[in-house]
């Protein structure tokens, strides 16, 4: 058995609006960032992301969420809460503070980037009120914009599988530890935002990704789109990644592509790239990969 393995994925959902920031006024802003072209991207941050996952590990496997307080006057993580109780604190890390003693902290063994946005944003902006609740008390509706934007996102999970289950003087088993996991991965699958009244599906049209002997996010920043055309992302990126090699194993050899077929328009050229198959069977490769890694019998 492998003593060192990690999984790594890029993904590529379609939603709209995502994460807001503070705004001004009655103008909603979509968090965002611009490049030295002058476009501008909307994102979801890593935090949204990561909420969003917790939230839906509480809600399908029941994931402990009774780990916080706020009894030194700081919102944190409990003191006598370990990984035992929490699959969040395995995974996303913590860190407990202590007067005059410092911090105890866990690393974050489940890495995150933010959804960033494969096409620009075009000031798209959304004029609403509430005149529905007005009209019944005769009163003048309030006003408020919002910045829309629909678009493609990407993000990257890196997760370093030796790492799972193990902080100071605990370990949990290897059933343990693989179950958390894949319940991760079940997650990610399907994967939601709700916001403002809506839920968004992050639920990937195309992933790419597969079990490597370091945890490095190979395929972050390598995926985006021809020529930011929605319909065909560009090949030439991810071909130049997947022609490396580490430690003597080449990455293309263990990699796989997962795709929602008739998204994009060149998904025929995806096949020079890695081994194409569905969404679902990508993640059954990696829930193979992650029974393996702790010999766990399927």
């Amino acid at each position: 058995m492998i003593k060192n393995k990690a999984l790594t994925f890029t993904v590529v959902f379609r939603a709209n609006s995502l994460n807001y920031g503070e705004g001004t006024q009655n103008i909603s802003e979509l968090k965002k960032f611009h490049r030295g072209n002058g476009e501008a991207y909307s994102f979801a941050s890593r935090q949204s992301i990561r909420y969003d996952i917790v939230r839906l590990g509480n809600q399908f496997y029941e994931w402990n969420l009774d780990v916080v307080d706020k009894s030194k006057g700081v919102v944190q993580f409990k003191d006598d809460c370990t990984i035992k109780d929490s699959v969040e604190m395995d995974l996303f890390g913590y860190m407990k503070t202590k007067a005059k003693e410092g911090a105890t902290k866990r690393s974050a063994v489940c890495r995150l980037s933010h959804a960033i946005s494969l096409e620009p944003y075009k000031s798209d902006l959304e004029f609403l009120n509430n005149m529905g609740l007005a009209a019944r008390i005769n009163e003048d509706p309030n006003l408020a914009t919002l910045e829309q934007h629909i678009s493609l996102y990407t993000y990257t999970i890196t997760i370093d599988l030796s790492k799972v289950g193990k902080d100071l003087d605990i370990e949990l088993d290897q059933v343990e530890k693989a179950e958390r996991v894949k319940q991760l991965l079940e997650v990610t699958k399907f994967l939601n935002r709700e916001i403002r009244g809506r839920q968004e599906n992050l639920a990937p049209l195309f992933v790419i990704g597969g079990a490597y002997n370091i945890p490095n996010p190979f395929f972050l920043g390598r995926v985006s789109l021809l020529n930011e055309n929605p319909g065909q992302i560009n090949i030439d990126l991810l071909s130049d990644s997947l022609n490396q090699s580490v430690f003597g194993q080449n990455i293309k050899d263990q990699t796989k592509i997962g795709l929602v077929r008739g998204t994009f328009k060149n998904e025929s050229e995806f096949s020079s790239l890695a081994d194409v198959v569905s969404i679902e069977a990508f993640y059954q490769y990696l829930l193979e990969q992650v029974d393996d890694f702790y010999g766990v019998s399927v």
